[in-house]
């Protein structure tokens, strides 16, 4: 069975190991794959695995021997699903392979802007501690987290894990989600949006991109935040409005913004955000821990090896 990974350098640049999947298959792992080339490189696969590769319908149209789409990633929007259904291709993803990883730059966002962590490396290499007259040094406030409240957008496996470590910070915790509230443990207290808006001194987003949650986070839900609030965004750049949050960043209503994630990524030079000295950001890696990517791999060889023994498992 011929097996093609169209672009395997994000979850292996070299670090890991496609020895598991080359024992399921003819396969040929492309590091990256351009638009243009998807047909080229894929036209004689039956299974195909990507990450960030749009499979459209045509795409799928002129592939006429694939049988599976392997996603290595937990969300899948960049396949056409619906029409891999019609023609009977099975599509799987990775569930929960990054929740601990995520959740940890998560965190670590959200200090880094409480406790100014990069902004204190970089005045100490700068001589300020040095040239001090005291033996501590600092030019901004530094927060604590307890007592805070913090407003989680969506109680998955992510979301839920935020809500754990949050309140060993001693944060009392708000979500916006779909389970009841009787559902919910001890300390997760439910409310909608606009209530998390209202009390959240930290809202932190991990609800998937649908057209409902698209740009969710706006220039009229900005202004209902408490001044000097801290957002957070290691779900997708989409749930927000980049200019939207560019524009409430410099005028003080937030006091930071920390994401993983962009609208566009790479994202272009000119992107309002990138001027704002409180927006920071990371290159979408929090999925990236070695560890997470072992896992990622060890998942999507189970995935393919289900689908060729007639159980595929995870499909989407």
């Amino acid at each position: 069975m011929k097996i093609v990974v169209l672009d395997g350098y994000s979850a292996n640049p070299g670090d890991l190991s496609w020895s598991a999947m080359e024992k399921l298959g003819d396969l040929k792992v492309y590091p990256r794959t351009s638009e243009n080339k998807v047909v080229e490189y894929a036209k004689d696969a039956e299974i195909i695995l990507l990450n960030k590769v749009k499979i459209t319908r045509d795409t799928i149209d002129r592939l006429p021997h694939l049988k599976y789409i392997g996603v290595l990633a937990t969300g899948y929007n960049v396949v056409d699903v619906d029409y891999a259904h019609e023609r009977g291709i099975i599509v799987s993803n990775i569930p929960a392979y990054s929740t601990d990883s995520v959740v940890q730059m998560t965190f670590a966002h959200i200090l880094n802007i409480t406790n100014q962590v990069g902004h204190y490396a970089n005045e100490v290499r700068d001589g300020q501690w040095s040239n001090s007259k005291d033996f501590c040094f600092w030019n901004t406030p530094i927060i604590e987290l307890a007592d805070k409240t913090i407003g989680i957008v969506g109680l998955g496996n992510i979301g839920m894990h935020v809500a754990t470590i949050a309140r060993q910070f001693g944060m009392d915790v708000f979500a916006m989600t779909s389970k009841e509230a009787a559902q919910l443990p001890e300390g997760i207290q439910k409310t909608t949006l606009d209530g998390l808006l209202s009390i959240s001194d930290v809202l932190t987003l991990h609800c998937p991109l649908t057209p409902n949650t698209d740009k969710m986070i706006n220039a009229e839900r900005l202004a209902r935040m408490k001044r000097g609030s801290i957002l957070i965004n290691t779900g997708r750049g989409q749930l927000v409005d980049e200019q939207a949050v560019a524009n409430a960043l410099a005028d003080g209503h937030l006091l930071g913004y920390g994401a993983d994630v962009m609208g566009l990524e790479p994202p272009s030079k000119d992107n309002p955000l990138l001027k704002q000295p409180h927006a920071y950001f990371t290159p979408h890696i929090a999925w990236a821990s070695m560890e997470a990517r072992a896992r990622l791999l060890k998942i999507a060889v189970e995935n393919v090896n289900a689908f060729i023994a007639g159980q595929p498992k995870n499909v989407v």
